[in-house]
């Protein structure tokens, strides 16, 4: 089987050899290459393309969530993750709509950052509690609907729409199908739908997802 490629997009090279440094000896996972610009980054593109970047909110020359939304129609079947030093919501909102596959803190471990890689390159969304309450509460500050879903509910409805069903969904979060089940009909009586077809139509239309 071969390996996760990973490109590491970062404007400080010492962190980007720390990375590339976890996932030496990785037997799933491999960094390919290293830029520290959004430019460079592009320019690598035509040596080898990666599965999966990872990549910093700000840096010189363009910054990263405008680089996910350009690359998003280009280059489809790229999955960004955003690793950055930012706990900010409003970050993580802007990141999960520009179509991010996951939002990582610059001191996650290692075991978070392989999983988030692993999620990311069967094409499934990764974001932790604490990266889903900074998503909820600045969502709650926007005054739309969105704030009506709880930290619970918006990790399923990532899970959901990722396509995953009850139990693996139960299973993943630690939880009984029955409490998956109960998460889903609220979230379909708050958003005011009627199925989970709806409901992720809805979500997407919201940009919860």
């Amino acid at each position: 089987m071969s390996k996760i490629r990973v490109l590491v997009v970062d404007d400080h090279q010492l962190f980007r050899e720390g990375i590339r440094s976890i996932f030496a000896d990785n037997e799933d996972i491999e960094v390919i290459g290293e830029a520290d610009s959004v430019k460079s980054m592009m320019d690598s593109f035509k040596r080898e393309m990666p599965e999966v970047i990872l990549i910093d909110v700000t840096m010189p020359g363009g910054d990263g969530i405008s680089a996910i939304k350009h690359c998003k129609k280009e280059y489809p079947n790229v999955r960004f993750i955003v690793l950055t030093m930012h706990a900010d919501g409003q970050y993580v909102v802007k990141a999960a709509r520009s179509g991010a596959f996951g939002y990582l803190l610059k001191n996650a471990d290692k075991e978070e950052l392989t999983k988030a890689v692993k999620e990311a390159s069967f094409g499934r969304k990764y974001f932790n509690a604490e990266i889903s309450q900074l998503m909820v509460g600045n969502m709650s500050l926007e005054g739309d609907d969105p704030q009506q879903l709880s930290e619970r509910e918006l990790q399923v409805l990532l899970l959901v729409s990722d396509g995953k069903t009850t139990k693996e969904i139960a299973d993943e979060l630690f939880v009984s199908s029955r409490t998956v089940e109960t998460h889903r009909v609220n979230m379909m009586k708050k958003l005011g739908v009627q199925n989970t077809a709806e409901l992720i139509k809805k979500a997407v239309k919201l940009n919860l997802i």
